[in-house]
């Protein structure tokens, strides 16, 4: 029986570098490697304008690491049917890091008690990434 490794991996359209830098200021994402595409050493040469963009990128946020990169040509990207999830271990430090995701983004539920947890939402952030809030009880 094959034992796989799910990792997640996100595509933003143009704006890697950008939301890299985000979550490296709002998450304490810690940046283990960047690499644009003029960096490819086994590609020719890329499209105008696409040299300085981000063909590959892995940070880590707590113990969970991602793997990030620009779209290649032309693509929308839309973070749909999934959300990312941040277990907090106090409300003070719950409610700071979603107002910090909320700036530039939108309230999907406000922070609140629930039958789950005495602290949960869902915000989306500047980038259109779902995140749900939560303190585990």
């Amino acid at each position: 029986m094959l034992n796989p490794l799910v990792q997640i991996f996100l595509n933003f359209d143009g704006r890697c570098e950008e939301a890299v830098e985000f979550y490296r200021t709002a998450l304490n994402a810690k940046v283990d490697t960047l690499m644009r595409f003029k960096e490819n050493p086994e590609a020719g040469p890329c499209a105008p304008g696409d040299e300085n963009k981000i063909l590959y990128s892995s940070f880590r946020i707590g113990e969970t690491t991602l793997m990030a990169s620009d779209c290649h040509g032309d693509c929308e990207t839309a973070f749909q049917g999934f959300s990312l999830s941040l277990t907090m271990p106090d409300e003070t430090e719950a409610g700071r890091l979603f107002a910090v995701l909320a700036d530039g983004g939108q309230v999907q539920m406000p922070l609140g008690k629930t039958f789950w947890s005495p602290c949960f939402g869902v915000v989306s952030d500047r980038f259109g990434m779902s995140w749900m809030v939560s303190v585990m009880p």
